[in-house]
């Protein structure tokens, strides 16, 4: 599809719900929660924890004081407000979703849990290699230890894999690929602060709008959407119940067999661009499959044999968050709620 997006820069910050971060949004679909602590401990949340979610999510949540780099993108822009992780579960396979659409784990991926589900890497089809088939480039900004590519066979060690610092380098000097995918350094990542070195939530934040700010003081800017998400729920309650549409085939703990596969609880996406709707609460159901099929829909590219690829996959693909009859709107963005 010819259009005005060339680059897509796709922002993973890490364990926060809709209703931990927005639930106090004005007009968005959330709940309130009691003030956080910040930094917070890390709550469980692997799928043991997502299973046992009803007694032991984390009712606390954070507001525009907290993150107002956030709330004042979710002001200007789109907020996706019915927009949930693919897994039930934690990091590894949510972040497979938003490069692969497609995960063989449910659970991130270790010695102790071989028995059942695989060990990387994963011989499976990505959106980098469609992309790479087409003779288009893709990024992965990340540090090391930082994102999953490496765990995908055909996307281990690649030379498209880099620190995360290089975005800002080749932002100054007005290049980016088609897509690429940020990731934090850990400390700003917004992960629960039981790692060394986490800084409260005001800070990952910061750090997520200042690479906002970097692309829209740049000759990029018209040219560019950029998608922010969380990676996984983190332990924290969300008071949507996320549709079950695809359940795990492997064994497991105790209530694994069988159980919900797809999908894991909201999380929140903003859509930042020119072209992005202004001030939209956009209520029409995605997931991080989302964010692959936005790709694939805008550079005209062939989706893979995976579930959530399919014709009649309950996901959408983020189109309806954009207008590309109206003016671009190139202001550069605001950093705080008005």
């Amino acid at each position: 599809m010819a259009g005005p997006i060339e680059h897509v820069v796709v922002i993973v910050k890490e364990n926060h719900t809709f209703d931990n971060y927005f639930g106090g949004f004005p007009g968005a679909a959330g709940q309130a929660q009691p003030p956080a602590p910040d930094p917070s401990p890390d709550p469980r949340h692997d799928h043991v924890a997502w299973l046992a979610r009803a007694h032991g999510a984390v009712h606390e949540g954070y507001g525009p004081k907290d993150i107002p780099a956030y709330w004042a993108l979710a002001q200007q822009y789109a907020l996706c407000d019915n927009y949930f992780t693919d897994v039930a579960s934690q990091s590894e396979p949510n972040h497979l979703f938003l490069i692969a659409a497609n995960s063989p784990v449910i659970d991130n991926s270790s010695r102790a849990r071989a028995s059942y589900q695989p060990l990387p890497p994963y011989d499976m089809p990505s959106l980098p290699q469609a992309l790479e088939h087409a003779g288009r480039q893709w990024r992965n900004y990340a540090d090391a230890h930082e994102s999953y590519f490496d765990n995908i066979a055909a996307l281990k060690g690649s030379t498209s894999s880099v620190p995360s610092s290089h975005f800002d380098a080749d932002v100054a000097r007005g290049f980016l690929p088609d897509v690429c995918w940020l990731y934090a350094s850990g400390g700003l990542s917004e992960h629960p602060g039981d790692r060394k070195g986490d800084q409260p939530v005001s800070a990952g934040a910061q750090w997520t709008m200042d690479r906002v700010l970097a692309v829209a003081n740049s000759a990029l800017w018209p040219k560019t959407a950029i998608i922010i998400t969380w990676d996984d729920w983190g332990g924290w309650h969300d008071h949507v119940v996320p549709p079950e549409v695809q359940n795990w085939s492997g064994s497991g703990p105790q209530g694994y067999a069988g159980s919900q596969f797809r999908y894991g609880q909201r999380v929140p996406c903003l859509v930042v661009s020119p072209w992005a709707k202004a001030g939209l609460i956009n209520h029409d159901m995605f997931s991080h499959a989302s964010v692959v099929k936005f790709c694939l829909r805008l550079f005209g590219l062939p989706a893979w044999n995976v579930p959530a690829l399919q014709p009649g996959d309950r996901s959408g693909d983020l189109f309806s968050c954009f207008d590309f009859k109206a003016p671009p709107r190139l202001a550069v963005p605001r950093s705080t709620p008005a």
